[in-house]
């Protein structure tokens, strides 16, 4: 396996500086990072906006000026929305982008909500989403691009529910971004959720929590942290500085035969630049 970072974990400098992707290509570079996936390119919230292909142009310059492989293409998506002819229309367009960015990979979410219908489950909105995203799956292979979806977003979050969307959309092309840390979010045992995900990897984001038990009622929630479905509390914080077994999965990701890349995806508090190395170091103890 390769380490890389995504460039979501840069999200606090790109925001207060506004330095830009090529500044944290650099950075990324300079800590020891062999490659960089990004997120939607043209983001006004770091100071990014323009022409998408331009953006993608630039950045894989940059990348290439600094030796770094670009892993992937990370954007927003809603195969529940209400006009989803346009949607897979939209996401086409957004595989255009990663074949210019030179990414090998597109990750797009499935959904973050249901259809607001008497009766209307999960099971159900895998059933209405399965045939788009085949669709946007088989023009991504068509142009050489793998698509993939997370573990992200509540709704299409755990293991069971995410391995049955790939089992339904059912192309070769169509594959599992296996968030490691994300699993805790929805109450979900780390290590036995990757294990579930494993066969299905296409791409890995390293990641860590604080993960605290349900307050008392009335108890306030600490600073940062945020409720499950649970009630449990999570935090984000530096990869081996957290609750989740990182190491344990990624053992049962290399056991299951992955080989892939694995991304640092920082969304910690800690001082962002030596957290980005500390948690190289411990992914590299890890790995190698």
């Amino acid at each position: 396996m390769k380490i890389g970072v995504s460039s979501y974990s840069f999200d606090r400098l790109l925001r207060d500086s506004r330095c830009g992707y090529r500044e944290i290509i650099r950075l990324a570079q300079k800590i020891g990072f062999a490659g960089i996936e990004f997120i939607d390119l043209a983001n006004p919230a770091w100071g990014i906006e323009g022409n998408e292909i331009a953006l993608a142009r630039e950045a894989r310059s940059a990348a290439d000026e600094y030796g770094l492989a670009v892993l992937a293409y990370t954007v927003s998506a809603d195969f529940l929305s209400d006009d989803p002819e346009r949607e897979i229309e939209r996401i086409c367009r957004k595989i255009d982008v990663a074949k210019i960015l030179g990414a090998p990979l597109l990750r797009h979410d499935a959904s973050f909500h249901l259809r607001n219908l008497p009766g209307y489950t999960w099971e159900d909105g895998i059933a209405e989403m399965a045939p788009r995203i085949r669709r946007v799956t088989e023009y991504a292979a068509s142009v050489g691009i793998r698509t993939c979806t997370e573990n992200h977003g509540f709704v299409y979050q755990s293991p069971e529910r995410v391995k049955r969307l790939i089992d339904a959309v059912g192309h070769p092309n169509y594959g599992w971004l296996v968030d490691i840390g994300n699993f805790s979010i929805v109450d979900c045992d780390n290590p036995a959720a990757v294990k579930v995900a494993a066969p299905y990897a296409v791409h890995v984001h390293a990641k860590d929590f604080l993960l605290l038990p349900a307050p008392a009622a009335g108890e306030p929630i600490p600073d940062g942290f945020n409720r499950s479905p649970g009630g449990n509390l999570w935090r984000g914080t530096i990869p081996g500085r957290g609750n989740v077994d990182v190491a344990a999965c990624l053992e049962t990701l290399k056991n299951a035969g992955y080989d892939g890349w694995v991304s640092l995806e920082f969304e910690g508090t800690e001082d962002l630049l030596p957290a980005l190395s500390e948690g190289y170091a411990f992914l590299t103890d890890c790995l190698f």
